[in-house]
């Protein structure tokens, strides 16, 4: 039984893999508290050299820029995501319930997940709400995508796509609704609970199942031959 699990991430996205050392593993755990703590504006690696007790120096090693840990950090949420949708959906051959489990996969919370110790995929998560934007809504976004930092965020669009081409081929926008809604299940849970008027879902202990029904609208309705 495997009690230890690695996310295989593009090494553009580092300097020296953070999974290969303990330092590097604590990095990348204390960043995410601290982000979701304060707001990437805020963070710093300063701060972040306090909470592990170590020095900025020693973080630079490992990436180059916050905004590369931040890349870092989201590009491994959706490699997760992804992870989590191949398992669930490895034994269904019907294409509307493999799209009906990556729908619920992308709109639930989540929880800490026992075979990724050292990762709060919970905080990480809010971590996607309130920040990924980020990680592409840069100058040099076209650049950095050069680099193929985006692959996992690329990856997981393709596999929501290919279920949306199963369930209707002459389909024309998969890739873009597919895109379309992972940045809506994301933005209208930040909305419900920020900018309100935005949003129709109503905040509170329901929230990600109004999300769920919202995504799943969009989608099958789209879908309809």
């Amino acid at each position: 039984m495997i009690a230890k699990l690695q996310i295989q991430l593009n090494p553009a996205l580092y300097l020296r893999d953070p999974q290969s050392s303990d330092l590097g593993q604590k990095i990348v755990q204390e960043s995410i508290l601290l982000i979701n703590k304060i707001g990437f504006e805020s963070f710093t690696f300063k701060k972040l050299s306090v909470e592990i007790g170590s020095t900025e120096a020693s973080i630079y090693r490992y990436f180059e820029n916050k905004h590369r840990l931040l890349v870092y950090l989201i590009s491994w949420y959706w490699s997760y995501v992804e992870y989590r949708i191949t398992f669930e959906t490895h034994n269904i051959a019907d294409p509307e319930e493999k799209l009906s489990i990556a729908i619920r996969l992308i709109t639930e919370e989540l929880k800490d997940d026992d075979n990724f110790p050292g990762i709060s995929e919970s905080e990480l998560q809010q971590i996607v709400i309130n920040e990924s934007d980020k990680t592409y809504l840069t100058k040099n976004v076209d650049e950095i995508n050069k680099e193929g930092v985006f692959r996992g965020y690329k990856s997981l669009c393709e596999t929501i796509a290919s279920y949306m081409t199963e369930i209707n081929p002459d389909f024309e926008f998969p890739r873009s609704l597919s895109s379309t809604c992972l940045e809506a299940a994301h933005q209208q849970l930040f909305f419900a609970e920020h900018l309100p008027r935005l949003s129709d879902l109503k905040n509170g202990a329901d929230v990600r199942e109004q999300n769920f029904q919202y995504v799943s609208t969009i989608i099958f309705n789209s879908l309809k031959k």
